[in-house]
């Protein structure tokens, strides 16, 4: 019942109006766009609305204080109910009404709280979600409210479908939270509970307020694009630039392109040590404190509690899938970094020369160049910001029946944000709005994340609340003489996160609990997973990669098959970093407890050098891996996920009109963003299949399956 604020998906995206083909488009909005959009969701007995942001600290507070009052009274009146009172209205639809509202407070917040220009406004959300969070987690434990639901509960109703899964969800949930417990025991989980939550945010905020400048000689960033050298803010003495470790794309752009070993490890080292001195201690009482409660509720351990409701069902599932793919990656593996280690010695000279973890990008980039004949940088004017933006939307809109239509946002928290509508092309009806905040600044969330505003809902009057929803991201900003050029990454990237968008705008589940990508964590990565594969398709991108130079120039097909085959040629050296973490991550919540007190940067450590290369020495990743309270015992789904997303993509691959084609776009909306989890996504991915899952797709995309 403990509603968490906005939701990460690792994230952004954007939009342009575009025309859609083969269907008849309603009128464009007007002079009054936003009315105009109101006025046609009214016809459909829906709402749209865009949030009324606070601007002041103080408006905060009173804004967090006023949600807890207007809820506690509602809940106030679920726990008066009689025997005779109770019913799915009074009860379980109301508690979902009345978090619902809350809600829409600490959505808000936890948007202020990672994108507002204003530190004093920042810290003041930060402040605020602290209250809520010690407040929602109470939530479980008020005995009032669980004696109706339990009271109704008791009657044996006669619910179906979303309803009786709402009921269930709302039984399990208590059940998660020791209401079973006696009280003492009830009363010391509750406490430890929001002590975890206040450790939480703390960690989070540190992450987000973390920033380290680097600085390099011009000699020690050899092979560094001189578009990034040039970029505001990066050369800042005759032969001085600097370069921020906390911003993922200077990291990323100096770890592949860097020639000198030495530029590298620095800026590794100094990367995976941000946030250290705060972040490490704070690690260790939330690993313990977490290991504590889960103990406390009968588990083994908080990997098992957590894994418990997701599609995994058990820590030790999720753990056997990550080693088993982790032994089957080794021959693939160890082929790659032969491979690299070839490409070292002959940049070198040194025939002992070993790959380490700050050498991988660089020589798989060296690797891409040289045997594919691919150029990561040289492909970026092909993929100008506006023109991938412009292009993706015209493809969505065709294979999703959609139109997107840009709007002015009543109130900016950003110069350069943007606001979007999304509608269904055919009847016009309205389904959500969306934000974008696209590019880095000082203070902002620094990696790629959707943050819910407004979830769908069935409103108490009947009414359908659509969704708004904001894509927070840092792609490379536009420079004084050129667009935005964005790389291979990041269009997959733009793509996937759009998914995400979807997911939520589309929703249709009746209740909050379960719209949009309020999903099982190891499933909610899936849908966004599966439509990286258009970036990968040529059709797709002669829609809108060209060179913003010359438009006439599209990307050549045998540059595309080699980027295939080098995406191939170094797919196992990606997986086995991914499930690096995913096994950092589950053995750090399955062995780390009070009672050892183990050294949780020393056991996150020992993983990522077993699976996949020893880390730099006096580091510590883990104070830095935001995941780790987000997808905490959960990183293993992004894994988990991509075998199921390269089983969907099969859908589209056997259509008439491959990733063009819209009527498979069409069962993805209904069968998978509609219903959300209104149904067990096990249904949903089999309608959406046709068939059960298979894991072979999946084996073949990583190179270990047929052909």
């Amino acid at each position: 019942m403990n509603l968490q604020t906005a939701l990460l998906l690792a994230a952004c995206c954007l939009l342009i109006a575009c025309s859609h083909v083969g269907h008849q488009s309603p009128a464009t909005l007007g002079s009054d766009p936003l009315g105009e959009l109101q006025r046609r969701a009214a016809k459909y007995n829906s709402v749209i609305r865009v949030p009324e942001f606070e601007t002041t600290p103080d408006a905060l507070t009173n804004a967090v204080l006023q949600a807890i009052t207007t809820a506690n009274a509602g809940f106030d009146a679920v726990g008066r109910l009689t025997a005779a009172e109770v019913s799915f209205a009074s009860t379980v639809r109301a508690m979902d009404d009345i978090l619902y509202e809350a809600g829409l407070t600490v959505n808000r917040l936890g948007l202020i709280k990672e994108t507002s220009t204003n530190a004093a406004m920042r810290d003041a959300a930060t402040e605020a979600m602290k209250k809520y969070e010690d407040w929602a987690v109470g939530l479980d434990y008020r005995e009032d409210v669980y004696r109706a639901v339990k009271s109704f509960a008791a009657k044996n109703p006669p619910l179906t479908g979303e309803d009786k899964r709402l009921l269930e969800d709302i039984l399990r949930g208590y059940r998660r939270a020791g209401l079973e417990l006696p009280k003492p025991q009830r009363d010391e989980v509750e406490q430890l509970r929001k002590d975890l939550a206040k450790l939480i945010t703390d960690f989070d905020t540190n992450i987000t307020k973390t920033k380290q400048a680097v600085k390099f000689t011009q000699a020690e960033l050899e092979g560094v694009p001189a578009s990034f050298l040039q970029q505001d803010g990066i050369k800042t003495g005759a032969d001085e630039y600097t370069v921020m470790a906390n911003i993922t794309f200077h990291f990323i752009t100096l770890m592949e392109n860097a020639k000198s070993e030495a530029t590298r490890k620095k800026i590794m080292a100094i990367h995976n040590n941000l946030a250290r001195a705060e972040n490490v201690p704070l690690l260790q009482k939330i690993l313990e404190l977490r290991d504590t409660i889960a103990r406390k509720l009968g588990y083994a351990s908080w990997a098992d509690y957590q894994v418990e409701p997701k599609m995994a069902k058990t820590s030790a599932n999720a753990r056997d899938f990550m080693e088993r793919l982790v032994t089957g990656l080794q021959p693939k593996f160890d082929a790659e970094l032969e491979e690299f280690r070839k490409l070292k010695v002959k940049e070198t000279g040194e025939a002992g020369a070993k790959i380490h973890v700050w050498d991988w990008r660089y020589f798989a980039n060296v690797l891409k160049k040289e045997k594919y004949t691919v150029d990561a940088e040289q492909l970026r004017v092909f993929f100008p910001y506006e023109n991938v933006l412009k292009g993706m939307f015209r493809i969505y809109e065709q294979i999703f029946r959609l139109k997107i239509e840009r709007l002015e946002p009543p109130y900016k928290w950003a110069d350069d944000l943007q606001l979007y509508s999304v509608s269904d092309s055919a009847t016009g009806e309205p389904l959500g709005l969306f934000y974008l905040d696209m590019f880095p600044r000082d203070g902002k969330y620094n990696h790629f994340a959707q943050f819910g505003i407004i979830e769908g809902k069935q409103l108490a009057d009947g009414r359908y609340q659509r969704p708004t929803v904001a894509l927070i991201c840092n792609f490379p900003p536009p420079q004084k003489d050129k667009p935005s050029l964005l790389s291979h990454d990041d269009v997959e990237t733009v793509f996937h996160e759009f998914g995400h968008a979807l997911h939520s705008i589309l929703t249709r589940a009746k209740h909050a609990r379960f719209a949009g990508t309020s999903v099982p964590r190891d499933f909610v990565e899936a849908p966004s997973q599966m439509l990286e594969n258009w970036v990968w398709d040529k059709t797709v991108l002669d829609t809108f990669a060209a060179d913003y130079r010359d438009p006439a120039k599209k990307i050549p097909a045998e540059i595309m098959s080699q980027l295939k085959a080098a995406r191939l040629a170094t797919i196992g050296s990606h997986y086995r970093r991914q499930l690096s973490f995913g096994l950092l991550d589950m053995t750090l919540h399955s062995d780390v407890s009070a009672a050892n007190k183990k050294d949780c940067v020393k056991v996150s450590n020992e993983i990522l050098t077993r699976v996949f290369l020893p880390v730099p020495e006096d580091t510590a990743f883990v104070a830095y891996f935001g995941h780790l309270t987000g997808y905490d015992a959960g990183y293993y789904g992004y894994a988990w996920a991509d075998a199921i997303a390269a089983d969907m993509a099969t859908v589209f691959e056997k259509s008439p009109k491959g990733f063009l084609d819209a009527s498979a776009g069409m069962r993805l909306r209904k069968e998978i963003y509609e219903p959300g989890d209104s149904r067990d996504v096990n249904e949903s991915i089999e309608k959406f299949l046709g068939r059960p899952r298979a894991i072979e797709p999946f084996l073949k995309h990583i190179g270990i399956g047929g052909k």
